[in-house]
């Protein structure tokens, strides 16, 4: 897919990260550009999720790259970085609005050594006024976003989604953005810069919830597991106090359903015949289906429904959704050996299925490649790195960590 594109990627924590590793995994060369001081995210963790020195943090966005270490803010490392600009398609980074140009990093000083490079720029809000230098960490822009507003349980407190979508949404839209101006590159011969603002991004994933507030003045709100507008879409708790998801929407699959849980009677039923009044009279229906679902366990309901053909499924917890059957079959759990200490480690696979594709490998220790890639990709001489790491421009890794 991406094989023979080379990306490099001098973002950090987790959103850029997301999006490079999503790039190594549709098959390009990804070099991580990290501080002497290493990526933060190695070090973002409790000490019971660090495996081998490195925090599950880190490990969960960081697969398939090699690693280099480069002070960015000395003349001589902007001097080995540019080299390396030369030989790649596309660089991403995160940093605030005003540091790309302060680095020489900005649009014009990148063209002006590689016209073909593609430039992809994730901020957390805007690159102008007070904002630009607005911290805008994940909980921040859920809260900006109204996302949280309509996260939770109806008339509760708002809640922040269970995973940090904002970064990892803005790494989806910049992955997108950077293989776009790739594919620019290839048809047009010249690079360009494409900006991601994680507010942005979050603003555009309300699609409908904002158009209909649009339409309506109505402003959406919060409404636990329930659907504001299809009718039964909820959670329900079962006998083993494990909870269903159950979403026949559409009229063949809502008597599907009723019959499948021996109700046709609901069907029937002059409150729940119609969407419109399967909408209008939810409590209700609700207070049956809560009778219903009470019979059985929540696995059982589960593998009932599934066979049925109805669209319902248990409400896992991570352990449950990393185990079930569809996710090793699918290869979304798969297992790497640590190259240094062979310990064997879970994680979770590519969603990009395609043939010929590599399995990506594991995440890099700490600047292990330095050497190797001033060496291949610039073709440095040894004496030249020497001197490099002397001077403390760059810092190479344990050359017993490197791998061909």
């Amino acid at each position: 897919m991406l094989s023979g594109f080379r990306v490099l990627d001098l973002t950090w924590v987790l959103g850029g990260p997301f999006a490079s590793q999503l790039l190594a995994q549709l098959g390009a060369e990804v070099i991580k550009v990290e501080p002497l001081e290493g990526d933060l995210s190695r070090r973002v963790s409790s000490h019971s999720t660090v495996f081998e020195g490195d925090s599950g943090f880190f490990l969960s966005v960081n697969r398939g790259k090699s690693s280099i270490a480069l002070d960015l803010k000395s003349e001589q490392g902007r001097a080995v970085l540019y080299d390396l600009v030369r030989k790649s398609d596309a660089i991403i980074y995160g940093f605030a609005p005003d540091v790309p140009k302060r680095l020489g990093l900005d649009k014009q000083s990148l063209l002006a050594i590689n016209p073909k490079i593609a430039i992809g720029q994730l901020i957390g809000l805007h690159d102008k006024g007070p904002y630009a230098k607005a911290p805008a960490f994940d909980l921040v822009v859920q809260a900006m976003s109204g996302v949280m507003s309509i996260t939770g349980n109806k008339d509760a407190e708002p809640v922040r989604l269970g995973y940090q979508a904002a970064d990892l949404t803005g790494g989806l839209y910049l992955a997108l953005g950077c293989v776009s101006l790739m594919l620019k590159a290839l048809k047009t011969g010249s690079g360009d810069l494409l900006q991601v603002s994680l507010l942005d991004c979050q603003l555009a994933m309300l699609t409908w919830q904002a158009q209909n507030y649009f339409i309506s003045g109505v402003i959406p709100k919060a409404n636990g597991a329930r659907h504001p507008v299809i009718a039964p879409s909820d959670i329900y708790p079962c006998a083993d106090e494990q909870f269903i998801a159950l979403s026949p929407t559409g009229q063949q699959f809502w008597e599907s359903f009723c019959q499948a849980i021996g109700r046709d009677d609901l069907a029937k039923d002059p409150r729940f015949d119609h969407p419109v009044r399967r909408i209008e009279n939810v409590e209700s229906l609700t207070r049956e289906l809560n009778q219903v679902f009470q019979t059985r366990k929540a696995a059982d309901w589960a593998d009932h429904l599934f066979e049925q053909r109805v669209p319902a499924a248990l409400v896992n917890n991570i352990e449950q959704a990393t185990s079930q059957r569809l996710a090793h079959e699918r290869n979304m759990v798969e297992e790497l050996v640590h190259p240094k200490t062979m310990a064997s480690l879970r994680f979770l696979g590519s969603p990009f299925k395609f043939e010929g594709a590599e399995p990506t490998t594991y995440p890099p220790a700490f600047a292990e490649h330095t050497r190797k890639i001033l060496s291949q990709v610039c073709g440095y001489e040894d004496h030249q790195i020497d001197q490099l790491i002397k001077a403390n421009i760059i810092f190479q890794g344990d050359v017993n960590d490197q791998t061909e």
